[in-house]
């Protein structure tokens, strides 16, 4: 399967906010970052999945794991130590402040150093738009995960970013809206980079906005119906 990715600001920007690195625009947000960022988008999607058994997994690596958010929604569902990675320093520290990880990586999400074939589960949540390309992640991923070991991405639905116009973006300090490098993926480039590597998809859900989501944010009415995010649950039968 070909892949359509692209930089998103190449066709669907409609905001032209300025824009920054990965690092520089997480190292940015962090301060605000987790009261602008709504469970409705990542952590209650994963909380609607139908396959994977939280509570059974002895360990779980959480790639691009941020402020600790996921980390520690995970810990609150009965899985085991979480090892977290992630890019930018300064959101590290503030999983490390939280103290759901077991162990935390400033790496790379294509080479996080993690043990091989050690995870009965691997976590990504809000990562994919910032990766131009997806199949180093699948495979890390896939070298991360024991036999018969889970991924479960989810992620910010293709369709809500074109329909939106919207890239990812934060408040900085002196007030400006800054928008982080953002890039498109369709729903087809998962299933490509997923099959490519060796993963066999066990579910998939779109979200739309809806009624939590209106009444969170009344503007996003005219999104309703829109899927806004996006869950892949991969399992790794070999």
């Amino acid at each position: 399967m070909a892949s359509h990715s692209q930089t998103f600001s190449a066709q669907f920007d409609a905001r032209g906010y300025p824009v920054v690195d990965v690092r520089t625009g997480y190292a940015g947000w962090v301060d605000r970052y987790e009261e602008t960022v709504e469970d409705l988008m990542d952590v209650d999607v994963l909380a609607s999945l139908a396959v994977p058994r939280w509570s059974e997994a002895a360990s779980a690596a959480d790639l691009g794991c941020g402020t600790g958010r996921t980390g520690a929604w995970l810990r609150a569902q009965g899985v085991g130590a979480v090892d977290g990675v992630d890019l930018t320093p300064e959101m590290l520290e503030r999983a490390r402040t939280r103290g759901a990880h077991a162990r935390l990586v400033e790496a790379d999400l294509a080479h996080t150093g993690l043990q091989g074939g050690a995870y009965p589960l691997v976590v990504t949540s809000l990562v994919d738009e910032h990766l131009p390309d997806l199949r180093p992640l699948y495979r890390e991923a896939f070298r991360l995960a024991a036999p018969d070991g889970l991924f479960v991405l989810v992620g910010l639905h293709p369709q809500f970013i074109m329909t939106a116009g919207m890239p990812t973006h934060y408040t900085a300090a002196d007030g400006t809206e800054t928008a982080i490098s953002t890039h498109l993926h369709y729903v087809s480039d998962h299933a490509a980079a997923g099959l490519s590597t060796g993963w066999t998809l066990a579910e998939l859900r779109e979200v739309p906005v809806g009624d939590a989501w209106v009444a969170r944010k009344p503007k996003w009415e005219r999104f309703r119906g829109v899927p806004v995010s996006a869950a892949y649950v991969w399992r790794k039968i070999n």
